[in-house]
């Protein structure tokens, strides 16, 4: 049986959770996910990403709807859902005065691997992620990129079919990110394992998700592969950096002459706007500018991007988008009133 006749790794049907003192963090999503695929679930903090993780990780119970992961009931198969799955979460639970070796023997006992193999897994995992030069070294001493690879490699243990990874890069050097992207990519490549990637970093989702899925604020805004979700977009965007920042009012009065919707201001100090007409109305944009006296430090013309897709589609760009924390908080105090499992 090929994998696109497998039955779904993940199934979502109207899945919704309502926090007791909070906010509705999931607003009746639906999702589908094939054995083997990488999936990006893309949206700002605060948007329902980490809720979504939590329910389907069997965290959290759902307020409505269902899920099923690897064929089981989250909420009725929460022991079979956890043996299916392995989840390296935001917070890596790490104890720093253990080496990477002392926690691959615990994590290996834990899940019952035979006293032979335990030894052997464990080594092979701390070589996959590049670790065996530090495995005797305690944790304490790791860097923020060793310390996510060996979260990594603690959810690879009893080999999962399916890997739920919740912002594995947040924090993280290039050098550090590109790495776990190698790892995360050839587990899906030639193991065959199902990925669920929750992030904000849109290089990572282009880079790596055969499909993206956009939520804000609890809904399921858009979904498709990356390339098609780009290509409902169509027209290019402008990036401009005003020379004098106090201009920065007018310059944007200037570009959403041109552009198809209200300009972006960006934390990096450049103006966005998705550019009608394509390039052919980027002298158009340069000769308004001189004729308002405004002076220009930089200018760049790109393709559409999944941040062009997400602010189309939600009317606000998703870098430093909602960062609001409500929603981490809520889960977290239910979570720990309702004894759910870690």
């Amino acid at each position: 049986m090929t994998s696109s006749e497998l039955p779904a790794s993940i199934e979502v049907e109207g899945l919704v959770k309502q926090f007791k003192k909070g906010p509705r963090a999931v607003d009746g999503i639906d999702l589908h996910v094939d054995p083997g695929e990488i999936y990006g679930f893309l949206g700002p903090n605060g948007a329902g990403k980490s809720t979504t993780v939590l329910m389907l990780t069997t965290l959290l119970p759902p307020t409505a709807g269902t899920a099923r992961v690897a064929g089981w009931d989250v909420a009725r198969d929460g022991a079979r859902v956890r043996e299916s799955i392995g989840a390296a979460l935001q917070e890596a639970a790490l104890d720093p005065f253990l080496t990477a070796r002392e926690h691959m023997r615990l994590q290996t006992a834990l899940h019952g691997l035979p006293k032979g193999e335990r030894e052997r897994r464990g080594d092979d995992l701390i070589e996959r992620v590049g670790l065996a030069d530090a495995a005797d070294r305690k944790v304490g001493g790791y860097s923020g990129g060793m310390r996510r690879r060996l979260d990594l490699a603690l959810s690879l243990v009893h080999r999962p079919r399916i890997l739920f990874l919740d912002e594995p890069t947040t924090g993280l050097d290039p050098q550090s990110r590109a790495s776990l992207w190698d790892e995360v990519a050839r587990l899906s490549r030639e193991d065959g394992v199902t990925v669920f990637l929750t992030t904000q970093y849109l290089e990572e989702a282009d880079a790596l998700a055969a499909r993206v899925g956009i939520i804000d604020n609890g809904k399921l805004v858009a979904e498709g592969t990356p390339a098609a979700l780009k290509a409902e977009i169509g027209e290019p965007g402008l990036e401009v950096v005003p020379a004098e920042d106090e201009r920065r009012d007018d310059m944007a009065r200037v570009l959403e002459r041109f552009g198809d919707g209200e300009c972006v201001h960006h934390e990096r100090g450049s103006i966005g706007v998705r550019l009608q007409g394509g390039d052919a109305a980027l002298a158009g944009v340069v000769r308004a500018l001189d004729a308002e006296g405004i002076g220009v430090a930089s200018l760049q013309l790109h393709a559409p991007t999944l941040d062009d897709v997400f602010l189309a589609k939600t009317g606000r760009s998703l870098e430093g988008a909602g960062e609001d924390e409500e929603e981490d908080a809520a889960a977290e105090a239910e979570r720990t009133a309702e004894g759910v499992p870690a």
